[in-house]
Order: C-alpha cells, then sequence, then structure tokens
C-alpha cells in the first residue's frame, strides 16, 4: 500500500475508532473493528472507492455489527454480566464532543441504556445523534431504505428518553462537589446524608469488583445507599483482594464525574456518577481488569494529583 493510501485512513483512524467505540462500548473491541477495517482499506480496489470517507464509515459500521450480532456477544450481553469500558475523558475515543447529543452518547448512562435496542438501531442512533449523518447517508451505510432509518432513528429515541430522566444539567464543578460530598458521606457511616444525596430514582450497577458473574443491580435510595456504605467501607479482606491499600482520586470518566480507585499507582477500579439536579441520579461500578486496561494505560500518563482519600 502506497504511503498516501495509509496517510488517508490514518487522518480517519480517530473518526473511525470514537464510531466503533459507540457502537460496541469496548475500546479494545473498537480498536479491532479499525485495524480490521484497515485491512479491507488495504485489500480494496482504492481507485474505484469515490468517496474514501464514506466507504471506510460503512465497512467500520458493519464490522461492529457483525461484532453485535455474533452468538458469543448475544451471550455476554444478555446474560447481564457486562457494562461499557470506561475511559477518562481526554481520550480522543471519546469525541466528537461539540454537542450535547454527542457528549451524551458516550456517557456510560447511555451507553449502556443502547445495549437494549437492536444492533441496527443502535447504528442510527450513533450515525445520526453522535455523528450527524442523514438518514439518506445512513441509508447507504447499513444497506436499508430512508424510511428504514428513520423508523429505526425513531424508536430508538423513544426507547433512549423512555429511560433518560432529564433534569437540570451540571456543570463539571457542580457535579464535582456533588460527588466529593457524595464520598465523605459514604466514607463517614452518614447514612442519612448519602440518602439525601441521591435522586428518588436513583439506580445503582456493578460488576460486584470484577468478581461476580452477573452485574448488580439497585434501585431505591435506600438500597444504593447500603450498597455504596458496604463498597466504601475499608476492610483488610478488600485491600488483599485490590492488592494493597487505596488511593482514591476524583476525576472525570465519559463526560461525568467518577471516583478512581488506584493501587501502587495503577487503577483497580471506577464508579462514575451521574448528576441531576444537584444529587446522584446513577451510578456505574467498574473493577474487572479487562475494562480497564485502557483508562489505567491513560492514566499511567497523566499527573494524578492529590488524592481525595489516601491509605483507604
Amino acid at each position: 500500500m502506497d504511503s498516501a493510501a495509509v496517510d488517508q485512513f490514518e487522518a480517519g483512524r480517530g473518526r473511525l475508532a470514537s464510531l466503533a467505540y459507540r457502537l460496541l462500548g469496548s475500546a479494545a473491541d473498537a480498536e479491532d473493528a479499525v485495524q480490521d477495517t484497515f485491512l479491507r482499506w488495504q485489500a480494496a480496489d482504492r481507485e474505484r472507492i469515490e468517496a474514501p470517507e464514506a466507504w471506510l464509515t460503512k465497512v467500520a459500521t458493519n464490522l461492529c455489527l457483525d461484532r453485535l450480532r455474533s452468538a458469543q456477544a448475544r451471550h455476554e450481553r444478555t446474560a447481564g454480566a457486562w457494562l461499557p469500558e470506561p475511559l477518562l475523558d481526554d481520550d480522543p475515543m471519546l469525541g466528537p464532543a461539540d454537542t450535547f447529543e454527542q457528549r451524551e452518547s458516550v456517557t456510560l448512562a447511555v451507553l449502556t441504556l443502547l445495549e437494549r435496542l437492536s444492533p441496527a438501531e443502535r447504528a442510527v442512533y450513533v450515525l445520526r445523534e453522535a455523528f450527524s449523518y442523514s438518514h439518506a447517508e445512513i441509508a447507504a451505510i447499513l444497506d436499508i431504505t430512508e424510511s428504514a432509518s428513520q423508523q429505526h432513528a425513531h424508536r430508538a429515541r423513544t426507547r433512549v428518553a423512555a429511560e433518560r430522566r432529564r433534569g437540570g444539567a451540571a456543570d463539571p464543578a457542580s457535579a464535582r462537589r456533588v460527588v466529593e460530598e457524595f464520598l465523605a458521606a459514604a466514607t463517614s457511616g452518614r447514612t442519612d446524608r448519602l440518602v439525601a444525596l441521591l435522586t428518588d430514582d436513583v439506580t445503582a450497577v456493578s460488576d460486584g469488583a470484577g468478581l461476580a458473574r452477573r452485574l448488580l443491580r439497585y434501585r431505591s435510595r435506600e438500597r444504593v445507599a447500603s450498597f455504596v456504605r458496604a463498597g466504601f467501607t475499608s476492610t483488610p479482606a478488600k485491600r488483599r483482594l485490590a492488592g494493597g491499600s487505596l488511593a482514591m482520586h476524583l476525576a472525570r470518566v465519559n463526560g461525568t464525574p467518577a471516583v478512581v480507585a488506584v493501587v501502587g499507582g495503577r487503577v483497580v477500579g471506577t464508579v462514575a456518577f451521574e448528576v441531576r439536579d444537584g444529587k446522584v441520579a446513577s451510578l456505574y461500578g467498574i473493577a474487572a481488569t479487562g475494562r480497564l486496561t485502557r483508562l489505567d494505560e491513560a492514566w499511567q500518563r497523566r499527573d494524578p494529583g492529590v488524592p481525595v482519600i489516601d491509605g483507604w
């Protein structure tokens, strides 16, 4: 392959990776899909490709759909043992992030909701909401009619909207203060204050420190508060499981405030929060080692600053 063709592909690699991550919810799978797209590009008769960007988008999207439809993926995701792979906010795979729709489409809350859509609905939603493709363009990418694209988009928006209870959007500084207060209550035994910081419809989802076969789900303020209190209570057994004494840092993950747990400089878990109207509306706890690889690699390249909790 000549260098011009390689350069042409590399110029769009970031966009393809962002698309694949939104479709698959996994950075590792997204990278594999992009690499497979490159192999298709390498083998193609490029002189006959009139619109390279459109061709690459079509190939990458359909490779992702093949993965979503595979028997292994269906089993893993329907078994209830899957959460999206969390990424630090400066990760280029989270782009584009110019509009509210683009930023929301990559939150752990929305990525989790997208699991309830069919692969076709998910693809149309992502292409439309995050990348602003027209229905005519989406129809060409997915080999469907414009009418079908519109129907998929309507069903996807309806299903996502039914689960999204939006309130006043929290700016990053306000959301961070809520999480700081939440963390203080969780680690101090102030259960009444912890309950007061949760919305009436709060939900919590956890992979059980990476050990549970199925996701742990909690609803109601009292149950979530009990789960959080237990989770943030330090014990010798937990420190042994984590590999040592933890330091907890505040960061932003997938566009929302998060606590990143670190042992010896390595990330061992993260809890991402969705804040609405000054309260915590949802929590996503992820500690499975295989879901933290890219986040940990990015953490190693930054100055983490002073932890909010040290020696946990």
